[in-house]
């Protein structure tokens, strides 16, 4: 009945919520580590670490192998490059007794891929911000003048080597820089980050908006709870459409005039998302009681009556 997280690195407050889960739902388990890293700052926090392979040389046999000699039958991935290599394989682990907190393939590839991301959401009606694959075809597609762009990598999440407020000879020569680059307009607004936490029958059970109050390299430093109806709703019904599964975020832009601009999605918990996970979604208690067997589909989210905010800092540790 043991719990993993995979890549723990220094993810001290992801470890500490899972540690919380794990002791209400499933008493006296122990709360194991994986990391490439010998040196990883979260070894310390959990109850076991296990210094694993990379992905490339982890074959899925000896991976179940370990979780079954370690009796480790719930699997929470947390890095974006794991996402797909659980996803592949969730059937089979589900198989072999071990559940992953993960959606299927093609949710993960469409969260992967921005251009596909934008395509799909767009056929759907969603407003999602305009990407294109080249340059060019944003004068010709779009009906109004754009000040200032965005480039990034196609594939993969978060805001590696993103360039933001370019103009078009900035764009160009930063795109020369990437492997992949995708073009967006830039929004100018309030960015707000949506946790959403869905069951294995892509049902979501509650979400959950917050003001990224401050960024920094691409998580939010400082972040606030706010009730946004409208935002939560839309984010839960395109993961439910998009068949997600467990605790996915949507990020957000609302600009100067109320119109929100859907960026992106990720099909994992975040860096921030313990904020969420105080105001009531209580993402992986309610996944460990329904790998343990529990009917969650009619779960209620009760929301904090009083708005939080989540202070992102360094503390030390006493050993």
């Amino acid at each position: 009945m043991n719990v993993m997280i995979m890549s723990i690195s220094q993810k001290v407050p992801m470890i500490k919520a899972v540690k919380n889960a794990l002791r209400r739902a499933r008493p006296g388990a122990k709360l194991y580590g994986a990391d490439t890293n010998a040196s990883c700052l979260g070894q310390y926090v959990v109850d076991v670490f296990w210094l694993c392979p990379s992905l490339q040389d982890l074959t899925m046999d000896s991976f179940i192998g370990y979780c079954h000699a370690q009796e480790i039958s719930v699997v929470f991935p947390s890095r974006d490059g794991e996402l797909l290599y659980f996803a592949e394989y969730r059937q089979q682990l589900e198989q072999a007794g071990i559940t992953v907190m993960i959606s299927d393939v093609d949710a993960v590839e469409l969260c992967l891929d921005k251009l596909r991301f934008y395509e799909q959401m767009a056929k759907q009606g969603y407003p999602v911000i305009p990407t294109f694959a080249e340059f060019e075809d944003m004068a010709t597609s779009l009906h109004y003048k754009v000040g200032q762009y965005v480039v990034k990598e196609r594939f993969g999440a978060g805001s590696v080597n993103v360039g933001i407020g370019l103009n078009p000879h900035e764009t160009k020569r930063h795109a020369r820089k990437m492997v992949n680059p995708v073009f967006q307009p830039l929004i100018h607004g309030v960015e707000y980050s949506v946790d959403v936490f869905l069951t294995s029958t892509s049902k979501a059970i509650g979400a959950l908006a917050r003001q990224r109050n401050w960024v920094m390299n691409g998580e939010s430093q400082i972040t606030t709870s706010v009730r946004y109806p409208e935002m939560e709703k839309l984010c839960q019904q395109i993961a439910e459409r998009f068949k997600f599964r467990g605790h996915v975020i949507f990020q957000i832009i609302v600009d100067e005039k109320k119109r929100q601009h859907l960026i992106e999605c990720n099909c994992r918990f975040g860096g921030a998302s313990t904020l969420a996970l105080a105001m009531g979604l209580d993402s992986f208690f309610w996944f460990l009681q329904e790998s343990g067997g529990a009917q969650i589909n009619d779960l209620a989210f009760y929301r904090a009556v009083h708005e939080k905010m989540l202070v992102r800092h360094a503390e030390d540790l006493i050993l």
